[in-house]
């Protein structure tokens, strides 16, 4: 592991202190490309405009037309977080401007597969809608989309992923109207939000569309602001980079969380997460919210995170989060024995003292396909290489596929490489879509090692010593006067996330106990400029030297009602 440190243009941390921005937030600030104060601004003015996002206004004239025709809607999501949350922000502003007729459909990940199929597209027709809508899918979608508009329907994509390619051009569904900022033609420049941030884009459309009809007054309008708590979650769980516009998304939704004006549902998965909302961060959207909700598309019905997000009673809101909770809990302890059977197929792959291949493949029949995400991640993180991890099918009649779940390392653009090995292996990848850093794609288990060599092929051209080397950055040494716990209190309150990390600290320190906690943790007595301070390496085992370089985050340990600083350990550089 190498530990680096990111560098903080003296001149903008400058800029930011003399805007008043606290000493350590500027250095940080800066360090992450921040320049002004003023793109710290996070009022909804700065958003950037829905007008700027290619087919808002046509969706925006669709959706006014349907409504005021009496026209049926059915939003077809996907069965992720940000495609529940996308889901639940398209019912819930659907209905606050005015629509009689909403209903959604979120197709089941082991029978229908992901996105819009022609089947999805028949089960619609048969609920009487007349237009459907794709939240957080359908940029893929060509069959599905050419069945809905043969069965009559209108059709609106709202989707954010990349567009699907065909022998190397673009193609695109045929759809009334699409709305994606990764479309040709596009010049919204936050290509990295989220399906639950553009469905909230076509609701800024529409409201004006209906200002402009006459329907609202710029004073009576309904506030569809109130929706961002559920924009901000799916935006963080989605790990989409965390650019500007984003960060003011995310900003405006924990502001509202805090406040307590959040719906039922958000307030009982925090809860049933042992979370507190009034000090909402973005570490709970990632790391307890959205893991319940993702964990009902992967082992059970995504229809479970969506009630719960569309409920306005408490009741049952609770109901529903416990269960989410007791089915997180299967996850993981699916996801544990998973991830143990993977390493030891990943350690088989390594002679001993030898690198890792360029890129791994994993399949084990005994996987569950609605994990294999999770554990390529993990294995991607512990290896640092490109990694798939495949499980059997389980929708009928598919038992030879294979469906893969991949995840990339920077220098490496996962969507791209299945691209390259469909061109080199014609036939071997059924079906494949997704972006950079994490992609998924479906095979014939009898293709399994022939799509594992191609891989480890375009790896080994594409990757090169430098980027097959673990590095860290980090914000460097911390100043003795910022290890205090209102200084963590300080950063906790700030958006990080993708693109936007959140402040490690590194430099050496002396280890003076180190012991065992729960068999896995490594509980740590050390001393930081000459003071005391205890550490924490949660999933580490190995002992530490007498000194040594780490990396670590700020955090606050309470024992007996006293609060104290302690250093998250995420790395060591021996």
């Amino acid at each position: 592991m190498k530990i680096q440190v990111r560098d903080a243009p003296p001149r903008s941390v400058w800029a930011l202190r003399q805007a008043g921005v606290h000493p350590l937030l500027a250095q940080l600030y800066a360090a992450r490309g921040v320049h002004t104060s003023d793109e710290l601004d996070d009022g909804l003015a700065r958003l950037l405009p829905p007008a700027g996002m290619l087919g808002t206004q046509e969706a925006a004239r669709l959706l006014a037309d349907a409504m005021q025709g009496g026209k049926r809607i059915c939003v077809v999501a996907d069965y992720d977080c940000d495609g529940a949350t996308a889901c639940a922000v398209a019912l819930r502003g659907l209905r606050l401007l005015g629509a009689q007729n909403v209903s959604y459909l979120v197709p089941d990940r082991v029978v229908d597969g992901y996105g819009l199929t022609a089947p999805i597209a028949e089960r619609v027709k048969a609920t009487g809608a007349d237009i459907l809508v794709t939240v957080d899918n359908g940029i893929a979608s060509m069959d599905g989309v050419a069945r809905a508009r043969a069965l009559g329907m209108q059709v609106l994509v709202t989707d954010h992923h990349l567009p699907a390619l065909k022998d190397g051009q673009i193609v695109l569904p045929d759809a009334d109207v699409i709305v994606n900022p990764n479309q040709p033609g596009c010049s919204f420049e936050s290509k990295s939000i989220a399906g639950v941030g553009v469905m909230f884009y076509v609701l800024l459309a529409l409201r004006a569309e209906l200002r402009e009809r006459g329907v609202f007054t710029a004073q009576n309008q309904p506030k569809v602001d109130t929706l961002l708590p559920l924009v901000a979650l799916g935006t963080v769980a989605d790990v989409v980079k965390l650019d500007a516009n984003n960060r003011r998304l995310v900003a405006q939704g924990l502001r509202r969380i805090r406040a307590g004006h959040l719906p039922v549902g958000l307030a009982s998965l925090f809860t049933a997460a042992g979370r507190k909302a009034n000090v909402a961060t973005t570490f709970d959207f990632g790391f307890a919210l959205g893991p319940r909700i993702n964990a009902a598309g992967r082992l059970s019905d995504m229809t479970l995170g969506i009630e719960c997000l569309l409920t306005d009673d408490a009741g049952r809101a609770d109901e529903l989060a416990r269960t989410l909770d007791g089915i997180n809990r299967e996850r993981r302890d699916i996801e544990a024995d998973m991830r143990e059977q993977a390493q030891l197929a990943a350690d088989a792959m390594i002679d001993e003292d030898a690198e890792p291949p360029p890129a791994i493949a994993i399949f084990d029949p005994d996987f569950h396909e609605g994990v294999v995400g999770i554990v390529a991640s993990r294995i991607k993180d512990k290896l640092h290489r490109p990694t798939f991890v495949f499980a059997a099918s389980q929708a009928p009649g598919k038992e030879h596929e294979l469906k893969g779940s991949g995840r990339s390392i920077p220098g490496f653009h996962l969507r791209d490489a299945l691209d390259l090995v469909a061109k080199r292996q014609p036939g071997v990848l059924l079906r494949f879509g997704g972006h950079a850093m994490a992609a998924g794609c479906t095979i014939n288990e009898e293709n399994f090692e022939l799509f594992e060599s191609a891989l480890q092929q375009v790896a080994h051209e594409w990757l090169d010593a430098a980027t097959l080397t673990r590095r860290m950055d980090t914000d460097g040494p911390l100043a003795a006067e910022y290890r205090r716990t209102d200084v963590v209190d300080t950063l906790h309150k700030e958006v990080w996330g993708q693109g936007f990390a959140a402040p490690t600290f590194s430099e050496e320190v002396e280890v003076v106990s180190q012991r065992l906690v729960g068999e896995k943790h490594l509980a740590l007595k050390l001393k930081h400029q000459g003071q005391p301070v205890d550490g924490i390496w949660f999933g580490h085992t190995e002992p530490l030297p007498a000194r040594v370089k780490l990396a670590f985050r700020l955090d606050a340990d309470e024992w007996q009602g006293v609060r104290r600083v302690r250093f998250l350990v995420e790395a060591a550089e021996i």
